[in-house]
């Protein structure tokens, strides 16, 4: 199964305000493995960064001005996306501002039935507990030590992994799903591990036995 994590930067906080995006991150998932398919752009806003989210993403006007405008990555993104789950930290933001851009560009805005939001997982999880993704990476021990500003690429990263920890997931290292020799996804191979009964020999048993006689005889004389 693929899903996409996906984060983005904007000029500040409420679209109302007539706030836009500046950074577009997605990273592919399959079967939990992140894939080399990734989808990142940075986008000139047409609009003035605010001074408080230069303070958390670092993005300057003048960087941002020579970059791409949304309507011209915008079909690609929507390709990328496209018949696939999508796992957002805070989602209410991040489609509130993907929707704002769409809506700009007479697109049809991004279902929320195909979003997963961390946030409400963790919330769920770990009721009165923090839940922001600083938060959650602490309480997972993964290393956000490169998390100096919020960046979308790397935040997307972070939130692979504690996604998969929400979930209680072991953190997949190798992709089961590409391996030639057995053609399986990961899912697949764990129902036909656990498919398998491994049945004690004669000897076994009779080993079993007189470990319960000599451990009940101490227990209860």
């Amino acid at each position: 199964m693929k899903e996409i994590v996906l984060d983005t930067e904007t000029t500040g906080l409420s679209v109302r305000d007539g706030h836009r995006i500046v950074e577009i991150g997605c990273i592919e998932l399959d079967n939990l493995v992140p894939t080399k398919n990734i989808f990142h752009f940075y986008l000139n806003p047409e609009r003035k960064v605010s001074e408080k989210a230069f303070e958390v993403h670092g993005y300057s006007d003048e960087f941002l001005a020579t970059k791409q405008k949304f309507i011209e990555i915008a079909d690609d993104f929507i390709d990328f996306i496209k018949d696939k789950k999508i796992i957002i930290h805070n989602a209410e933001f991040d489609i509130g501002h993907l929707n704002n851009e769409l809506t700009l560009i007479g697109k049809p805005k991004i279902s929320t039935t195909n979003v997963i939001d961390t946030l409400e997982l963790a919330r769920n999880k770990f009721p009165g507990s923090g839940i922001s993704l600083d938060a959650l990476c602490k309480r997972f021990r993964i290393d956000n030590s490169r998390r100096e500003k919020h960046t979308a690429l790397i935040d997307c990263d972070l939130l692979a992994k504690v996604y998969i920890n929400l979930i209680d997931q072991k953190e997949p290292t190798l992709n089961l799903a590409e391996n030639s020799e057995n053609n399986i996804s990961l899912s697949q191979g764990a129902a036909e591990y656990y498919k398998k009964v491994i049945q004690p020999t004669e000897q076994e048993l009779l080993n079993h036995k007189e470990f319960l006689k000599k451990n009940l005889k101490k227990n209860f004389y």
